[in-house]
């Protein structure tokens, strides 16, 4: 028998998919905090940048000490730098908090504030469920837990989650009825901030909370929901009226009875009635 050959097809898919694999284990991961998984990603440490690296070096030599100044950089205790050097990522994680030292014309120094931010969504104008239109504004709070990954991912971690919370405040809302927005603001909140946590999460930002701040009802609609609310509360007070008549009628019946079967018992009643009306007015009653 004649040994198989391999199939040209079914070689070249398998040379795409170890292509495939390579790049996406090139890909730099984030691990721990804001630190990048690069063991599989060669450095280019090619004779040009030596080269440039020593030039800086004794470029900050010569220029003693004006050019610390310019090297040495202060990182707060809540924040972190990322330094690029000759366009890449520095090894290990965020740097700081302290002193970091910098390279001129060769390192490019990001810092990032990791405290919680905040800001408001500008009123939107939704139409609900209901097709009723309501403008409602909203409070996120966020904060930065991978530096690495918010600056190397997204040109502007800020600018898109402020876009992201205003078109998940649309897409959550407009599946929502107008009594739920009302009164049910808790659940909408829960659900805006895993939207947003799970869609920002690439970005290296967590989004911590959700707040719905104000919720504005057209002039007609506040009229009609008043005027609503008025009728149910005379329907009430006439219902809670004709329930006191009732009971009223009814003990008015079981005195009638009893004085019936006790004529003393009406005339005592009797007299009680003037002495009550004798008290109130000064006035001769025939």
């Amino acid at each position: 028998m004649l040994p198989q050959t391999p199939d040209m097809t079914s070689l070249e898919v398998i040379s795409v998919d170890s292509r495939m694999d390579i790049n996406r284990n090139d890909r730099p991961k984030p691990n721990g905090f804001g630190k990048l998984d690069r063991r599989d990603v060669p450095e280019d440490s090619g004779s040009c940048s030596d080269l440039l690296i020593l030039f800086s070096y004794i470029l900050v030599l010569v220029t003693m000490p004006f050019s610390l100044f310019f090297c040495i950089q202060v990182v707060q205790e809540y924040e972190r730098a990322v330094i690029f050097r000759l366009g890449r990522i520095r090894k290990g994680e965020a740097k700081g908090p302290g002193i970091m030292f910098c390279l001129p014309c060769i390192d490019k120094f990001r810092r990032v504030d990791l405290r919680t931010v905040s800001f408001d969504v500008p009123p939107q104008e939704i139409l609900t469920k209901d097709s009723v239109t309501v403008s409602v504004d909203a409070v996120v709070y966020y904060k930065i837990i991978y530096p690495i990954v918010a600056i190397n991912n997204v040109s502007d971690y800020s600018h898109s989650t402020r876009l992201l919370a205003a078109t998940t405040l649309r897409n959550v809302l407009g599946t929502k009825n107008l009594a739920e927005i009302l009164s049910d603001r808790e659940n909408i909140s829960n659900l805006m901030q895993s939207s947003l946590d799970e869609a920002t999460d690439p970005w290296g930002v967590k989004v911590e909370r959700v707040e719905i701040k104000d919720v504005r009802l057209p002039v007609q609609l506040q009229r009609a929901m008043a005027a609503e609310a008025e009728a149910a509360r005379e329907a009430r007070a006439k219902v809670i009226a004709a329930e006191g008549e009732q009971k009223a009628s009814s003990a008015l019946k079981e005195a009638a009875d009893v004085m019936k079967g006790s004529p003393s018992a009406l005339q005592l009643r009797y007299l009680q009635t003037l002495t009550s009306i004798s008290a109130e007015k000064n006035s001769t009653i025939v």
